[in-house]
C-alpha cells in the first residue's frame, strides 16, 4: 500500500495468488498451503517489493513456527513396576560410602588443579579489565543502529515503474548499478511491462507513445516523434535527459 502497488501487478510478477498474498500480508497463515510455501512465498514477495526477505522468514520462523509432530513421548512405567520398585530395596550402605568418597576426592583434585593455576597465572591489571570489557557493546549496537537507518532511508528512496504503450514504440530502461532491465526493445499497444523497483530510472523512449506509471501514479508523455530521455528517482522526480545522457542498451 505504500508503494502503491495493486495486488494485481504482484501476482503477475511473482505468480503468486492474490489470494495467498492477501494471506501474507494479514498473517493468515492459516489460508496458506503450509510452511515451506510460506517461507517461499514471503522470499519472493519481499523480493518483488525490495525488502530483506531473510529477515522476514526468520521472523516468521521464530514467531509460528512450531517444531514437527511426531517427537517421541516420554516412556512411564507401568503402575505395576512402579510399585515393585518403591517395594524394592535401595542401595546397601557399602555402595553409598564408596560414592561419597570418590566425590571428595574428585573435589579435592579440582581445588588443587584450580589453586595452581591461579598462582601461577598473572592477575590483569584493572586497566585492562576496563578496556576488555567495554567498547565493544558500544560500538555494536551503534554500527547496527546506523545500519537500521541506512536501511530504512534505502527503502523509502525506492521508486516504482512500469509502462503501458498506447502505440508502437522503442524502450531502453535502465536501473540501479547499470541493470538493464528492457533491453531496446519494440512494445507493441497494450503490452504493460511490470512494474520495476530502483533507486533510479534512466529510460530512453523512441517516440511519445507510452504512458507511465511512476509510484502507482499515472503519467502522460509529452506528444513527439523525436526520440525521449527521461531520469526518474523519488527525491527529484521525472527529470529530462539530454540526448547525451539517454541510454542506449547497446
Amino acid at each position: 500500500m505504500r508503494a502503491r502497488i495493486d495486488v494485481s501487478e504482484i501476482e503477475a510478477q511473482t505468480k503468486i495468488r492474490a489470494k495467498y498474498l492477501r494471506a501474507l500480508e494479514n498473517e493468515e497463515w492459516g489460508l496458506l498451503p503450509g510452511p515451506t510455501f510460506v517461507k517461499s512465498f514471503l522470499r519472493t514477495y519481499a523480493q518483488a517489493l525490495g525488502l530483506d526477505g531473510k529477515a522476514l522468514v526468520e521472523e516468521y520462523r521464530l514467531e509460528h513456527e512450531r517444531p514437527s509432530d511426531g517427537a517421541p513421548e516420554p516412556i512411564i512405567s507401568s503402575p505395576q513396576r512402579t510399585g515393585r520398585r518403591a517395594k524394592s530395596s535401595g542401595p546397601s550402605r557399602l555402595y553409598i560410602a564408596t560414592v561419597v568418597a570418590v566425590i571428595l576426592v574428585i573435589v579435592a583434585l579440582v581445588v588443587l588443579i584450580i589453586s595452581g593455576k591461579s598462582s601461577s597465572s598473572k592477575t590483569p591489571t584493572a586497566s585492562s579489565t576496563v578496556k576488555s570489557t567495554t567498547g565493544t557493546p558500544g560500538s555494536k549496537s551503534a554500527s547496527s543502529g546506523s545500519a537500521g537507518a541506512k536501511h530504512s532511508t534505502s527503502t523509502s528512496r525506492v521508486v516504482a515503474l512500469s509502462l503501458t504503450p498506447t502505440g508502437t514504440v522503442y524502450v531502453c530502461l535502465v536501473g540501479d548499478s547499470g541493470h538493464v532491465l528492457i533491453p531496446g526493445r519494440i512494445l507493441e499497444s497494450g503490452a504493460s511491462t511490470p512494474t520495476y523497483h530502483a533507486h533510479r530510472f534512466l529510460l530512453t523512449l523512441g517516440n511519445s507513445s507510452v504512458v507511465m506509471y511512476v509510484d502507482g501514479q499515472k503519467r502522460l508523455v509529452a506528444p513527439s516523434s523525436q526520440p525521449i530521455g527521461y531520469s526518474i528517482t523519488r527525491a527529484s522526480g521525472r527529470q529530462d535527459l539530454p540526448a547525451a545522457q539517454r541510454p542506449t542498451c547497446k
